[in-house]
């Protein structure tokens, strides 16, 4: 099982290295990852997305999460990927000049960062590891993004349709007023804009933002494509509480229209940006100087 668990890390360091090359080099930790779900050939979406339950504490936590941050923890430790804070990642110089085809895991990273990981020493415990022992290079526990996805999931139609409209108003989309905003029947909301660049262009664009229990699927994506053509859009924004699928994320780059896809995790970034209904609150993250135990 300790071999197993090193070749998905080993995996996944490639993977990480080509997926923020991909993204340009400077990117979040979690863009990492939704790169990784939206376009691996070497991941699968289900693997990605599988979750099991802690035996200890009864949360639920995502197994490849846990191999992926071990991942980017050795990149750090092997200079590959530079970072202050855990969360904000930047390829290194060693890390932007890497032959990604000649990558080898052991070879390049684990005989530099296996000796700087005294409390990764072995991986006999690995399956013993949940959600109550993750590892300290994930991201800071921000409890109230899941907080507001709860949030909108219960919401009353009218006050959905509110939170709607006012995060679209936000992002800089001029909502019709005839044509509106208009919550439907199945639990989403329908409707059209306008956005204005900086050189005063003026771009038609139809909206839907849709509160799904599972991930929303390609055939969504096919349906309010055809929503787009009755609006005579030039291009869409497909809002979920949720998830895509692999699939709907391909279906949605197809044509000659392109449909701007927002998932949960990104309507929070965009709550937090617009501070649209949430407060900032200062807090403090100890850094491995406190929790190093050498």
């Amino acid at each position: 099982m300790a071999n197993r668990q090193i070749e998905i890390e080993n995996k996944a360091m490639k993977e990480i290295l080509i997926a923020m090359h991909n993204l340009g080099g400077q990117v979040t930790r979690k863009q990492v990852l939704q790169e990784l779900h939206d376009n691996s050939e070497v991941f699968s979406e289900k693997e990605i997305d599988e979750t099991r339950t802690s035996k200890k504490s009864g949360k639920v936590y995502h197994p490849f999460q846990w191999k992926f941050n071990f991942a980017v923890k050795h990149l750090i430790l092997a200079r590959f990927i530079d970072t202050e804070n855990g969360r904000d990642l930047e390829l290194s110089k060693k890390g932007r000049n890497v032959d990604i085809d000649n990558f080898d895991a052991d070879r390049d990273v684990r005989t530099i960062s296996e000796g700087k990981m005294p409390h990764h020493k072995t991986h006999n415990k690995a399956e013993k590891v949940s959600a109550d022992d993750q590892d300290d290079s994930e991201e800071v526990d921000e409890p109230w993004r899941q907080q507001l996805l709860d949030a909108l999931i219960k919401m009353n139609p009218k006050k959905f349709e509110l939170f709607c409209r006012g995060l679209l108003t936000k992002m800089g989309i001029d909502v019709d007023d005839e044509i509106g905003v208009q919550y439907v029947a199945d639990g989403g909301v329908d409707g059209f804009g306008y956005v204005r660049s900086d050189d005063y262009r003026t771009t038609r664009v139809a909206l839907q933002a849709k509160r799904w229990q599972g991930k929303v699927s390609a055939p969504e994506i096919d349906k309010f494509r055809g929503a787009m053509d009755k609006f005579n859009a030039e291009f869409g924004i497909f809002i979920t509480n949720s998830d895509f699928t692999r699939e709907a994320v391909k279906t949605a780059r197809e044509g000659t229209r392109i449909i701007t896809l927002i998932n949960g995790d990104q309507i929070c970034d965009l709550v937090a940006k617009y501070n649209y209904y949430v407060e900032p609150v200062t807090t403090y993250r100890l850094k491995d100087f406190y929790l190093d135990k050498d």
